[in-house]
Parts: C-alpha cells; sequence; structure tokens
C-alpha cells in the first residue's frame, strides 16, 4: 500500500491514509538480540469519531462493539507484533482494521421471532403439575394454611 492508496474495506467505504497513523515500539517475542534494538511492533491509531467516510450508522455499531478498544478521544487502537520485520506488522494491522470495519458496516440480521411449539408448552406445564403435585403429597396431612 503506498502512501496515496487509501485502505478499501467495500464498495462504499475507503479509508484515506491520511486519517490512519502509525507509530513503532519494542516487540515482544521472537528476535534475539535484535528484538532489544529495533522498534518492529505496529501501533494503528484511526479515529473513528472523526472519520469521514463512516456512515453514521457503521461508526455507531463500531464504537458499541469495540468500546473495549476505544479511547476517549474515540480513536481505534490496533496492535500488531506476529512478525520480525515491521512492514509485515504494518500490513497486519491493515488487515485487522479491514476486517473489523467489514463486519460493522453489515448491519445485523432482524431477529425473527418465534413461538415455542404447542406440544413443548403442553409438556412444559404437565411437567410443572406434576413437580407440584409431587411436592403437595411430602406435605404434612392437616396442615392447612
Amino acid at each position: 500500500m503506498t502512501a496515496q492508496q487509501a485502505l478499501r474495506i467495500n464498495s462504499r467505504i475507503a479509508i484515506p491514509r491520511s486519517e490512519l497513523r502509525f507509530s513503532f515500539v519494542r516487540s515482544s517475542g521472537p528476535g534475539g538480540q535484535n528484538v532489544n534494538k529495533v522498534a518492529s511492533k505496529a501501533v494503528l491509531r484511526w479515529s473513528v469519531k472523526l472519520s469521514s467516510t463512516l456512515t453514521e450508522e457503521t461508526r455507531e455499531r463500531l464504537m458499541a462493539r469495540l468500546a473495549r478498544r476505544i479511547n476517549e478521544r474515540g480513536e481505534l487502537i490496533l496492535t500488531s507484533q506476529r512478525f520480525r520485520d515491521q512492514s509485515k506488522n504494518i500490513d497486519d494491522c491493515l488487515s485487522k482494521l479491514r476486517s473489523i470495519v467489514a463486519t460493522a458496516a453489515t448491519p445485523p440480521r432482524p431477529r425473527k421471532k418465534t413461538r415455542p411449539p404447542n406440544a413443548a408448552q403442553e409438556t412444559r406445564l404437565r411437567d410443572k403439575r406434576t413437580t407440584a403435585e409431587k411436592k403437595r403429597r411430602r406435605q404434612i396431612p392437616g396442615n392447612d394454611i
């Protein structure tokens, strides 16, 4: 991905590269002696609140789903340290962002209301009556309230 390109999510959403900010820190994990010298962990920050590419519905779904990953300024923070190479970690962050936004962009399917079948209701009521009768028989006779 070049500096001028946008991150294409779907046919309607493309996040401009200018909205994405990367920073790099030292990574934990594999790397040997190099791990203490090279900042290969990529940290991606993207302002969900200020993004011009999202519809209001998509923004609300993102804010609700990712409330734990979004800071008080409305920035989504993603990290990647899977690879030793900084550029691979950048690509990994971008693919994570692409999948997160794509899932939030699709509206949830409306729930279809269903009822339990009549036979299930009758079975439940019969079982309740059986249990009540069993408990009634355990009582001491003549202790009517």
